[in-house]
């Protein structure tokens, strides 16, 4: 009886819920080139569903009453692939989908955070390397980042802006790995 009870006006609160946008690279360009996109790597604060927001450069606090739509290696891991599919991408793909694959972008997400120790920026930062999967050796390594500013107020604003940085960067990802292959 009292376990019925504890669910009448209790229960988890409902959380605002936010996803990413693919940006489209806008030049379409055609390869029989094939590129694996593994999940990337992140520190452990970045690979969950919280959105991570920075106090001070070493205090992680992550924003109340709201979350990623699922864990953010895993969004990033399919927006750089939808947006390498808009540029004419079509062998990219993800483990396990059996390519015969040319290349590996391998991924690390360095910061995907709200910064909040001074004006509020969206900051986001990729690490990646393009490996030739034939023999192993990494062709090519960048780093790539962005700094947006938040306007507005609210969980929905710090969403917009992260999306905002992420969608920059992701695009010069997709742009810098086409210009290698």
């Amino acid at each position: 009886m009292l376990s019925g009870c504890a669910l009448v006006g209790g229960g988890t609160p409902s959380l605002d819920t936010f996803g990413l946008t693919a940006p489209d690279p806008a030049v379409s360009r055609s390869t029989r080139r094939q590129i694996l996109l593994p999940e990337p790597s992140a520190v452990k604060a970045l690979d969950d569903q919280n959105i991570v927001v920075m106090t001070s450069p070493t205090m992680v606090t992550y924003l109340e009453g709201a979350q990623w739509s699922d864990r953010l290696p895993v969004l990033v891991q399919s927006k750089l692939l939808q947006s390498f599919e808009m540029a004419g991408i079509a062998g990219v793909g993800t483990p396990g989908e059996g390519l015969a694959i040319d290349y590996q972008l391998i991924t690390d997400i360095r910061a995907f955070e709200i910064r909040a120790d001074g004006p509020e920026t969206a900051y986001v930062e990729l690490s990646v390397r393009l490996l030739n999967d034939r023999n192993g050796q990494v062709m090519r390594q960048a780093a790539f980042e962005t700094e947006v500013a938040v306007t507005g107020a609210g969980s929905q604003a710090y969403a917009s802006a992260l999306n905002s940085a992420f969608e920059d960067v992701a695009l010069r990802v997709v742009n810098w790995t086409l210009g290698l292959i």
